[in-house]
C-alpha cells in the first residue's frame, strides 16, 4: 500500500508494447540466449547511436560497474560525490583507496570544472561520476565532459560514466558522453534499464567502449549468459516503443517543473534544479528534520529518502521522485504541512 517516492522508477510501469509481446513469447525461458547477444546489443546499438562493437551487455548496471572496476583495478579512484555507493565500495574491494570531488551546496552542486581537472593529478587512475547525478540531479556538459576525458587520457586515467537517468533529461543530447566514446578509448558509459524502463527485475544493463583490449577483457571475465533469455527478448523490445519512451520523457518532464515551481515558492525548503527523475530538497528550517520528515510521510503511506547517508549530506536532505500528478500533488502537500505551515 506504500506508495514509494524513493526507488527512482518510471511512474508508467513497463511499455505497453512489452507487456503485449512478453505474453506471446513466455516460451523463450525454455532456451538459452545468443551467446554474443548479438540481435541484443545492435537493438541496444541503434537506441543510443553507435556501433554494435562497441557494446556489451550485463546482468544489470552494478555487475558492469564492478567487472570495469576490477577489470581498471585502479589504486586510486576519484568520484564526483555525494552519489551512488556502489562505486566506492567496488573500489574498496580492489584494494583501491577512493577520493571524493566534492559537488557544493553553495555552488548548487554544479560541477566546478576548473577546480577537478585540479584535484584529477597523475596519482588517480580513474574518475568516476554518475551523469545525471544521484542524489543531486545535475548533470555535467558534454563538452565539459570532452575536456575531462582529454585531462584523465593525458594523466593514464580510465573513466567511468554511468547515465542510468540520463533518459529523463530535458537536455540529453547536450549532456550524453556516448558520442565521445569514438573520440577517447579512456571512456566507459554504462546504461541501464530498471529507471527509465521500469524493469529492475530482469537485470539487464549495457555499457559502450571503443577500447578493444577493455572490451576483449571484459568478455574474458564475464560469465557465460549473465544476461538470460527473459532480459534478453525484453531487451529488444523496450527500446523501439518510442511512443512509451515519449510519453514517459514528457510526463516526467511537466511533473518535474510544476514540482520545482511550487516548492520554489516555499520558504522553509530550497530545491534543486535536476535533470534526472528525481529532487533533491534541503530544508532550511530546525523545526523538523529529513528523517522526522520521513516518518511523518511513511505514516501516510508515502515513502520519500532521507538523503542523509549521502556523502556531504546530513540531515537537511532529503529526496523525492517523481510519480503521478495526483502522487506529486500528494506528497507536496503532505510536506508543505509539515514544512511551511
Amino acid at each position: 500500500d506504500i506508495v514509494s517516492f524513493s526507488a527512482n522508477v518510471n511512474p508508467l510501469g513497463i511499455s505497453p508494447k512489452l507487456r503485449e509481446h512478453l505474453a506471446k513469447h513466455i516460451d523463450c525461458i525454455t532456451t538459452y540466449p545468443d551467446r554474443e547477444y548479438s540481435s541484443l546489443r545492435q537493438c541496444m546499438a541503434d537506441y543510443v547511436g553507435t556501433e554494435k562493437e562497441n557494446i556489451i551487455v550485463g546482468n544489470g548496471s552494478t555487475e558492469l560497474i564492478s567487472l570495469f572496476i576490477q577489470i581498471e583495478h585502479p589504486k586510486k579512484a576519484m568520484i564526483l560525490g555525494p552519489t551512488y555507493s556502489e562505486y566506492e565500495r567496488e573500489v574498496s574491494l580492489g584494494g583501491g583507496k577512493f577520493e571524493y570531488f566534492p559537488l557544493k551546496e553553495e555552488e548548487d552542486f554544479k560541477l566546478n570544472l576548473p577546480a577537478l581537472l585540479k584535484a584529477l593529478t597523475p596519482d588517480v587512475g580513474m574518475f568516476v561520476a554518475c551523469n545525471p547525478n544521484n542524489p543531486t540531479g545535475t548533470a555535467i556538459r558534454t563538452e565539459e565532459m570532452r575536456k575531462i576525458l582529454a585531462h584523465c587520457k593525458k594523466i593514464g586515467a580510465s573513466v567511468m560514466i554511468d547515465e542510468t537517468y540520463i533518459e529523463f533529461s530535458d537536455i540529453l543530447p547536450e549532456i550524453c558522453s556516448i558520442p565521445l566514446v569514438k573520440e577517447f578509448d579512456n571512456l566507459f558509459v554504462i546504461r541501464g534499464t530498471s529507471k527509465f524502463f521500469a524493469a529492475p527485475g530482469i537485470r539487464l544493463g549495457y555499457g559502450i567502449s571503443s577500447n578493444q583490449a577493455f572490451l576483449d577483457r571484459f568478455k574474458t571475465n564475464t560469465n557465460p549468459w549473465s544476461v538470460n533469455s527473459l532480459a534478453d527478448f525484453i531487451g529488444q523490445h523496450i527500446f523501439t516503443d518510442f511512443a512509451f519512451h515519449k510519453k514517459t520523457q514528457t510526463l516526467v518532464s511537466e511533473e518535474r517543473r510544476k514540482a520545482f515551481a511550487e516548492l520554489s515558492t516555499w520558504k522553509n525548503i530550497k530545491a534543486y534544479p535536476s535533470e534526472a527523475n528525481f529532487i533533491l530538497l534541503k530544508l532550511k528550517t530546525d523545526r523538523i528534520t529529513a528523517h522526522e520528515l520521513f516518518e511523518k510521510c511513511i505514516q501516510k503511506k508515502m515513502l520519500i529518502r532521507d538523503a542523509s547517508s549521502f556523502t556531504f549530506l546530513d540531515e537537511s536532505y532529503l529526496r523525492f521522485c517523481i510519480l503521478s500528478p495526483a502522487h506529486n500533488a500528494a506528497l507536496l502537500a503532505e510536506l508543505k504541512k509539515w514544512v511551511e505551515e
